[in-house]
């Protein structure tokens, strides 16, 4: 079915008059519009496509069906016209959008907010955005081969980085999906670490999280990697229990199976190891036009997983002063069961 189609019958399901979407995420999965200013309006019947002039050219070759209208003045003034002209005095509009939206609106309209209209569809993907979420994983692995010599002892973390991204647009992402991290040693125990000038040293564990893009579509993964030196026995001990509870957390995840349930499956193993309060963050999260969306793979998480689904799992360990390891695997939920999309080894590599 259209996907505007679809909105098109929820909006009538819930008895709305009009809804507006101004997250230019959906805008862009619901009508393929790749600009970054515009402004969506559905009805029981019409929907109305606004932008600026910047991006008439642009909207005239990518929008799928709306009708265009590209106002002189300020899109809001020419919706606010628009819904006149249907004699709609109510509007539905999206819970995320921007304050200034509402209040702009709020005099002329009832209004009424949204969670998830557009959300809720995108959870599911379809064929053709499997194949570009897998292309964009390809892309990401490739590069991480491609410049995986290169990370050793004596480099720093951002040199690292710099090379990685490079490779990445190479094999064709025209966007990085999120800043690429690269921490070693003491470093590698923030989860969400900036990168630094800092070298890698003996010992260190070097955690790298980085991810692809194809036709706007993004993949997302982490290795960790142990470079030879002292206490090594620990540092591996830290890493096999994280790969445990990543293998454990895939195993349990399924159609009809609770995010909640998969969280646990990866957080009561680590936490059976004795690291339960050296893992803080959630299990996993969706991927798709975001880097982060639903469905949430937590332990507050109330999302059911479902085929078509497309998530991360990645369980990690941090510990203050010593390092952290995280594995993050992309997988798919698919008519045969749960398939893994990201290839690289997730054996312990001791550089």
């Amino acid at each position: 079915m259209d996907r505007i189609e679809s909105i098109r019958e929820r909006v009538s399901g819930k008895r709305l008059k009009a809804f507006l979407v101004s997250n230019i995420i959906n805008i862009r999965y619901l009508t393929g519009f790749r600009g970054s200013s515009a402004l969506l309006l559905i009805t029981k019947k019409d929907a109305f496509f606004y932008t600026d002039f910047r991006y008439r050219e642009q909207a005239v070759r990518e929008v799928r069906g709306c009708e265009i209208i590209v106002p002189a003045g300020a899109l809001l003034r020419r919706i606010k016209k628009t819904l006149k002209t249907l004699r709609k005095s109510s509007l539905a509009f999206e819970f995320t959008a921007p304050y200034s939206l509402y209040h702009d609106l709020k005099r002329s309209f009832a209004l009424s907010p949204v969670k998830d209209m557009v959300e809720s569809l995108r959870l599911k993907k379809e064929k053709e955005e499997v194949r570009l979420i897998k292309k964009a994983v390809r892309r990401a692995e490739e590069a991480f081969v491609e410049i995986r010599p290169q990370i050793k002892k004596g480099v720093t973390e951002r040199a690292i980085a710099l090379r990685l991204e490079e490779s990445l647009r190479r094999k064709g992402c025209q966007r990085i999906p999120f800043d690429i991290i690269v921490a070693s040693g003491e470093n590698s125990a923030l989860p969400h670490a900036s990168v630094s000038d800092r070298r890698l040293k003996a010992g260190d564990l070097v955690v790298i999280d980085w991810g692809g893009e194809a036709g706007g579509y993004f993949s997302d993964m982490t290795r960790t990697l142990l470079i030879k030196g002292p206490d090594m026995e620990g540092k591996i001990k830290m890493y096999n229990t994280v790969l445990k509870a990543n293998r454990s957390a895939i195993r349990t995840a399924g159609a009809g199976v609770s995010a909640r349930e998969v969280d646990r499956a990866a957080r009561d193993l680590i936490k059976g190891a004795g690291f339960g309060d050296l893992f803080g963050h959630g299990t996993g999260h969706g991927v798709g036009l975001d880097i982060h969306e639903s469905p949430r793979i937590s332990l507050i998480s109330r999302d059911i997983l479902g085929q078509g689904m497309v998530f991360t799992i990645e369980p990690g360990i941090y510990m203050p002063g010593v390092g952290g390891v995280r594995i993050e695997d992309m997988v798919y939920v698919g008519e045969k069961g749960v398939r893994v999309l990201t290839r690289l080894p997730k054996r312990p590599e001791i550089i």
